[in-house]
């Protein structure tokens, strides 16, 4: 039987500034089951990348009820909430978020610093790894700023399986590459996919958004048909 790994119910998120009140989701319902690739499609300000931080657990909604892998996370205290954040979910950014003075390996590592263990001789041999199979076995000890933009996404790709999450969110994964470096970096997301790696990912692109096998579109706070 398959699980759902992901249930969101009436989600809904207010930011209030003084006796302004805005409201960037008004009822949010999704269910995705483990192994499904959707991608969430919207403009600027729809809500998207809101949604996408509830979900990865780096915002919490003002109302409504989020479980995750079977667990209220309403209910569970900040501890084990960072502990999931950490080990169970992978994240990936427009802007690859690469530390500058590190090299890519030990960004890639990074998330380990972080866990019980630290980062030990199996990381490492796991992190060369991912590396080798994203075809960066020879930039190890390289900086990212020695590093093509389609380079620098493959090191945050692979800094987010370093923990062999079960959820890969990605924001705009392929905002900042040229067309070929989007298809290496989509040809990847579907192989892990493939594996059984669940993916959600924020596009505003629907060539990108077609290589997910779900598409969601969020217009002013909520999901539409298409």
């Amino acid at each position: 039987m398959v699980k759902k790994l992901v249930i969101l119910k009436d989600i809904v998120k207010i930011y209030q500034t003084g006796s302004i009140k805005n409201q960037v989701l008004k009822g949010i319902n999704l269910e995705l089951e483990e192994g499904e690739f959707l991608a969430i499609m919207g403009v600027s300000g729809s809500g998207k990348t809101t949604l996408l931080n509830i979900i990865g657990l780096l915002d919490k909604p003002t109302s409504g009820t989020y479980i995750f892998d079977g667990q209220e996370v309403n209910k569970l205290n900040s501890k084990e909430i960072a502990f999931i954040r950490n080990k169970k979910i992978g994240f990936i950014f427009q802007a690859f978020h690469l530390i500058p003075w590190a090299t890519v390996l030990e960004n890639v590592l990074l998330p380990v610093l972080y866990g019980e263990k630290g980062i030990t001789q199996e990381y490492k041999k796991k992190a060369i790894n991912l590396l080798e199979r994203l075809g960066l076995g020879n930039k190890l000890d390289a900086k990212p700023s020695e590093l093509s933009g389609g380079q620098q996404q493959r090191v945050a790709i692979a800094r987010a399986l370093i923990n062999s999450p079960k959820l890969l969110l990605a924001d705009e994964p392929t905002g900042n590459l040229d067309t070929h470096s989007s298809l290496e970096v989509m040809k990847i997301f579907k192989e892990l996919n493939q594996e059984g790696l669940t993916i959600i990912m924020v596009t505003h692109d629907p060539e990108i958004a077609k290589n997910a096998n779900k598409v969601k579109i969020i217009v002013d706070g909520v999901f539409v048909e298409k």
